[in-house]
């Protein structure tokens, strides 16, 4: 099925962004030391001896710090997140962050779009800091060019730190976020810069490297750079907006669509869910954080209303921590992969994979607990660590996929096998880095057996990704390129984005950026791969790029079984009279026989709309999801939109 579909031209009209430069004073550049002793980098200073025996902190007489509500899924940091004005993407907490005190300025590109005159009010960033450590404070400076030209802002704030979690290098990953200030912006681009932090015990300080990978506000991945490198991979950060922003959360009903539970982090203690999972009674299940180590929950109907039960309540022990989602498996056991275990990856835990079940006696109480059993725990950084994102076959087998694990830590693919002694792993696929690809995002088990996956690296076209195809042979897996995403000036692929039809066609989605002109943004793109006498042929089905400078980003997808209905989520912004709108939107796509048909059910105006993790679809064509936060208490929500 090929061809390409266009937006509906009764959603937008063709307008021009007004790009406004303000008249104010020029920043002061603080100069950079010469030969410091700390490096601008806290992966460099992990590994300096003089530096690394700081990490433990012996002796220090500091509180264990609270344990992470916004725990790793499938190996990134949750962010704290809410109706920002830009964000460049969750907080990774695991490739590398950049110092922001020690004479060190890491400076940031952000873009405003909602109109002149947009306020301002806040700011967080993903931090990496020693154990026990506290930031109190940090030069904050909002500038036209990096750390200099015009000045819109210049002050040193106060911080709030919070959802802290320790990564491999031994580091705490935590949540910094300041709104005591207020500055008002036209339409633009700008540079937010920090340096001159202060923290408790006069330690480095470190601002999250995230490259941009998960970022959905137009403009973004933000351009950086470090005061003695140069320019530097993105940060991690949301800059917040005040209280006259135009954007709201979406609805708790409107139409078909309607919220069928909010989180609290209260009664339920749990916040943040990433996904559900669906089983053959049309139960719902997922994982979500709380102020412990995570939980998994279900969800069944009941008439018109949804009840909420916990299944199981992780330790941050042995049995785990922050799961990152669930899929049912044979025997609708639910399984899953979180943070965890007894093995030492680059000084920190390497993970594990577990299954959940009820238990084998009838309980005295509602709810019943589930009984969880730790299927395989990783081993080392070689090892598929950190592993997630886990599918089966029919014969009850799973597979799942590391994104920096395998032989050379470039992500890798595994299969674990029940047998009597226990479930036994092995490495089906380790990924170089090279043209082959490198951190996978999503696999599929196939319909004829192969593996299907995307990753957001590596590659012939400027580590923009690859979709690929894994097939068995005598006893291995040999990888196949099946499409190398092309030479845009940025490419980034989205977790959850790749299914495939019953007829065997891939449909994934990817990000690109585009200058034209005045205009720098990046775009969603949703493709199909069709196979054809050994071939695997391209086709471009929706294309968030179009002449009436309208932004598109898609998020995920997923697909019904009988392959009548694609269905996706994701954020769109068009300009009005000057003034931006802005979309959260849900589609459905049926199937032409040339290509697909797609209609938008759901998009509402000034909405903001964090959808994240798996899509579910029912036998009755109901389509659930998740979204990060919004619901009534900003704790995120498990939604529902009906045919």
């Amino acid at each position: 099925m090929h061809g390409q579909a266009q937006f509906p031209s009764s959603v937008f009209r063709t307008i021009s962004l007004a790009i406004i430069a303000a008249s104010v004073v020029a920043v002061t550049i603080v100069p950079t030391w010469a030969q410091n002793s700390v490096p601008p980098t806290a992966v460099q200073a992990a590994k300096m001896p003089e530096f690394a025996s700081r990490l433990a902190h012996p002796g220090k007489a500091h509180a264990a710090p609270k344990s992470s509500v916004l725990a790793r899924t499938k190996g990134y940091f949750r962010p704290l997140q809410g109706n920002d004005i830009y964000d460049n993407g969750p907080i990774n907490g695991t490739t590398d962050a950049w110092t922001i005190n020690f004479g060190y300025i890491t400076s940031d590109s952000f873009t405003v779009t909602q109109g002149n005159g947009t306020p301002i009010t806040g700011m967080s960033f993903g931090a990496w800091l020693v154990e026990g450590d506290t930031l109190e404070s940090a030069q904050l400076s909002i500038t036209s060019g990096e750390n200099g030209g015009t000045s819109y802002f210049n002050q040193t704030l106060n911080f709030t730190q919070s959802a802290c979690s320790a990564n491999q290098y031994s580091y705490n990953v935590c949540t910094e976020t300041s709104s005591s200030f207020n500055v008002s912006l036209n339409n633009g681009t700008y540079w937010v810069n920090l340096q001159n932090a202060t923290t408790a015990d006069g330690e480095p300080i470190y601002w999250d490297e995230n490259s941009g990978i998960g970022c959905t506000s137009p403009g973004c991945p933000s351009s950086a750079s470090e005061s003695s490198v140069g320019t530097i991979p993105s940060e991690s950060f949301t800059i917040n907006p005040g209280s006259s922003s135009p954007n709201s959360c979406m609805p708790e009903q409107s139409g078909n669509f309607r919220v069928i539970h909010d989180f609290t982090a209260g009664p339920d203690g749990y916040a943040y869910p990433s996904g559900v999972a669906i089983d053959s009674a049309g139960n719902l299940y997922g994982a979500a954080l709380s102020s412990e180590f995570g939980t998994i929950f279900k969800l069944a109907n009941a008439g018109s209303n949804w009840l909420l039960s916990t299944l199981y309540n992780f330790t941050g022990s042995n049995d785990g921590s922050y799961p990152g989602g669930v899929i049912v498996g044979k025997d609708e056991i639910l399984y899953g992969g979180a943070g965890g275990g007894t093995g030492n990856c680059n000084f920190g835990d390497c993970g594990l994979i577990f299954g959940v079940k009820p238990a084998p006696n009838a309980c005295q109480s509602l709810p019943c607990a589930w009984t969880e059993n730790v299927l395989y725990e990783f081993t080392g950084d070689t090892d598929a660590y950190d592993g997630g994102g886990l599918v089966s076959d029919p014969a009850g087998n799973l597979y799942g996929l590391s994104q920096y694990g395998g032989a050379w830590q470039n992500g890798a693919v595994f299969e674990l096998v029940p047998s009597p002694g226990g479930w036994q792993e092995k490495i089906l696929y380790s990924f170089t880095g090279g043209s082959d690809g490198a951190v996978p995002l999503t696999i599929v088990f196939g319909n004829d057996g192969n593996i299907y996956g995307n990753t957001a690296g590596g590659g012939g076209s400027r580590d923009n990704g690859v979709v690929f195809q894994l097939t068995p042979s005598a006893g291995s897996w040999t990888e196949t390129v099946l499409y190398d995403i092309p030479n845009y000036d940025y490419t980034i692929g989205i977790p959850n984005s790749l299914v495939q039809t019953p007829a065997g066609d891939l449909i994934a989605t990817f990000q690109y950026f585009v200058i034209n002109g005045w205009d720098e943004n990046y775009y969603g793109r949703i493709f199909e791969l069709s196979p054809s006498n050994g071939q695997w042929i391209y086709s471009t089905l929706l294309d968030g790029y179009n002449p009436n400078y309208n932004v598109w980003i898609f998020n995920n997808l997923a697909i019904d079984s009988t392959g009548n209905f694609l269905y996706g989520t994701g954020t769109g912004i068009a300009n009005e009279d000057q003034d931006p709108i802005y979309y959260g939107f849900i589609f459905r796509a049926t199937p032409t026989g040339s290509g697909w048909n797609f209609g938008f059910p759901v998009l509402w105006s000034n909405t903001y709309f964090p959808a994240s993790g798996a899509l579910a679809v029912d036998s009755h064509g109901n389509l659930f999801g998740t979204t990060t936060n919004c619901g009534l208490h900003s704790d995120g929500t498990v939604w529902e939109l009906s045919p």
